[in-house]
Protein backbone atom coordinates (compact mmCIF):
# COMPACT_ATOMS: atom_id res chain seq x y z
CA UNK A 1 0.00 0.00 0.00
CA UNK A 2 2.92 2.33 0.61
CA UNK A 3 4.84 1.65 -2.27
CA UNK A 4 1.56 2.32 -4.47
CA UNK A 5 0.65 5.29 -2.47
CA UNK A 6 4.36 6.63 -3.02
CA UNK A 7 4.21 6.08 -6.63
CA UNK A 8 1.09 7.87 -7.23
CA UNK A 9 2.22 11.04 -4.95
CA UNK A 10 5.81 10.75 -7.22
CA UNK A 11 3.26 11.07 -10.14
CA UNK A 12 1.33 13.56 -8.66
CA UNK A 13 4.13 16.22 -7.80
CA UNK A 14 5.87 15.35 -11.45
CA UNK A 15 2.66 16.40 -12.93
CA UNK A 16 2.06 19.40 -11.03
CA UNK A 17 5.76 20.51 -11.61
CA UNK A 18 5.42 19.93 -15.46
CA UNK A 19 2.15 22.02 -14.92
CA UNK A 20 3.79 24.86 -13.66
CA UNK A 21 6.55 24.25 -16.13
CA UNK A 22 3.44 24.40 -19.12
CA UNK A 23 1.88 27.73 -17.16
CA UNK A 24 4.96 29.74 -17.44
CA UNK A 25 5.61 28.94 -20.96
CA UNK A 26 2.56 29.74 -21.59
CA UNK A 27 2.42 33.25 -19.61
CA UNK A 28 5.91 33.94 -21.18
CA UNK A 29 3.70 33.68 -24.85
CA UNK A 30 1.44 35.53 -23.96
CA UNK A 31 3.18 38.34 -23.05
CA UNK A 32 5.87 37.67 -26.04
CA UNK A 33 3.41 38.02 -28.42
CA UNK A 34 1.36 41.10 -26.51
CA UNK A 35 4.80 43.07 -26.00
CA UNK A 36 5.31 42.80 -29.97
CA UNK A 37 1.74 43.74 -30.71
CA UNK A 38 1.96 47.06 -29.07
CA UNK A 39 5.25 47.88 -30.27
CA UNK A 40 4.92 46.89 -34.07
CA UNK A 41 1.56 49.00 -33.82
CA UNK A 42 2.68 51.75 -31.30
CA UNK A 43 2.48 54.38 -34.33
CA UNK A 44 -1.32 53.47 -35.15
CA UNK A 45 -2.57 53.24 -31.74
CA UNK A 46 -0.67 56.61 -30.97
CA UNK A 47 -2.92 58.51 -33.76
CA UNK A 48 -5.98 57.05 -31.65
CA UNK A 49 -4.69 58.22 -28.93
CA UNK A 50 -4.28 61.89 -30.63
CA UNK A 51 -7.99 61.22 -32.07
CA UNK A 52 -9.29 60.88 -28.48
CA UNK A 53 -9.73 57.32 -28.96
CA UNK A 54 -11.23 55.77 -25.18
CA UNK A 55 -9.18 53.57 -23.50
CA UNK A 56 -11.34 50.43 -23.89
CA UNK A 57 -10.81 50.76 -28.02
CA UNK A 58 -6.80 51.18 -27.38
CA UNK A 59 -6.52 48.19 -24.80
CA UNK A 60 -8.97 46.51 -27.80
CA UNK A 61 -7.05 47.04 -30.30
CA UNK A 62 -3.36 46.58 -28.23
CA UNK A 63 -4.12 43.06 -26.94
CA UNK A 64 -7.65 41.97 -28.67
CA UNK A 65 -5.44 39.12 -30.85
CA UNK A 66 -3.51 37.80 -27.31
CA UNK A 67 -7.02 37.42 -25.84
CA UNK A 68 -8.21 35.53 -28.71
CA UNK A 69 -6.07 33.04 -28.93
CA UNK A 70 -5.67 32.35 -25.33
CA UNK A 71 -9.43 31.85 -25.63
CA UNK A 72 -9.07 29.32 -28.69
CA UNK A 73 -6.52 27.73 -26.02
CA UNK A 74 -8.45 27.70 -23.52
CA UNK A 75 -10.60 25.36 -25.66
CA UNK A 76 -8.02 23.43 -27.07
CA UNK A 77 -6.86 22.46 -23.43
CA UNK A 78 -10.66 21.69 -22.60
CA UNK A 79 -10.93 18.85 -25.69
CA UNK A 80 -7.80 17.51 -24.51
CA UNK A 81 -8.45 17.17 -20.93
CA UNK A 82 -11.92 14.97 -22.45
CA UNK A 83 -9.43 13.17 -24.55
CA UNK A 84 -6.98 12.31 -21.75
CA UNK A 85 -9.04 11.41 -18.80
CA UNK A 86 -8.38 7.65 -18.94
CA UNK A 87 -4.66 8.35 -19.44
CA UNK A 88 -5.11 10.58 -16.26
CA UNK A 89 -7.59 8.66 -13.82
CA UNK A 90 -4.55 5.78 -14.30
CA UNK A 91 -1.77 8.44 -13.23
CA UNK A 92 -3.42 10.38 -10.86
CA UNK A 93 -4.48 9.17 -7.41
CA UNK A 94 -8.42 9.51 -7.20
CA UNK A 95 -8.34 12.07 -10.09
CA UNK A 96 -12.10 13.05 -11.54
CA UNK A 97 -10.90 15.44 -15.02
CA UNK A 98 -15.08 15.19 -14.90
CA UNK A 99 -15.21 17.63 -12.39
CA UNK A 100 -16.63 21.10 -13.22
CA UNK A 101 -15.03 22.78 -10.43
CA UNK A 102 -11.43 21.62 -11.14
CA UNK A 103 -11.97 22.42 -14.98
CA UNK A 104 -13.66 25.75 -14.35
CA UNK A 105 -10.50 26.80 -11.79
CA UNK A 106 -7.62 25.71 -14.53
CA UNK A 107 -9.65 27.80 -17.33
CA UNK A 108 -10.53 30.64 -14.78
CA UNK A 109 -6.74 30.51 -13.95
CA UNK A 110 -5.34 30.80 -17.32
CA UNK A 111 -7.46 33.33 -18.36
CA UNK A 112 -6.46 35.42 -14.86
CA UNK A 113 -2.81 34.74 -16.36
CA UNK A 114 -3.25 35.41 -19.85
CA UNK A 115 -4.97 38.78 -18.86
CA UNK A 116 -2.50 40.00 -16.56
CA UNK A 117 0.11 38.93 -19.11
CA UNK A 118 -1.25 41.06 -21.51
CA UNK A 119 -1.85 44.09 -19.22
CA UNK A 120 1.63 45.35 -18.96
CA UNK A 121 1.70 45.79 -23.14
CA UNK A 122 -1.20 46.94 -23.03
CA UNK A 123 -0.93 49.69 -20.06
CA UNK A 124 2.45 50.49 -22.71
CA UNK A 125 0.13 51.32 -25.14
CA UNK A 126 -2.07 53.63 -22.97
CA UNK A 127 0.75 55.43 -22.27
CA UNK A 128 1.88 56.60 -26.21
CA UNK A 129 2.27 59.92 -26.20
CA UNK A 130 1.65 61.31 -29.86
CA UNK A 131 3.68 63.64 -29.90
CA UNK A 132 6.52 61.96 -29.67
CA UNK A 133 5.55 59.44 -31.96
CA UNK A 134 4.90 62.11 -35.29
CA UNK A 135 8.41 63.67 -34.40
CA UNK A 136 10.30 60.15 -34.93
CA UNK A 137 9.45 60.21 -38.63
Amino acid sequence: MAGALFSARSATVTLGVMGLLAVMLAVTGIFGMAAYNVSRRMKELGIRVALGARTKHVMSAAVGRPIALLGLGSLAGLLLCVFARRLLEHIVYQANPRDPLVIAGAVLTMALLGLAASAIPALRALAVDPSKLLREE
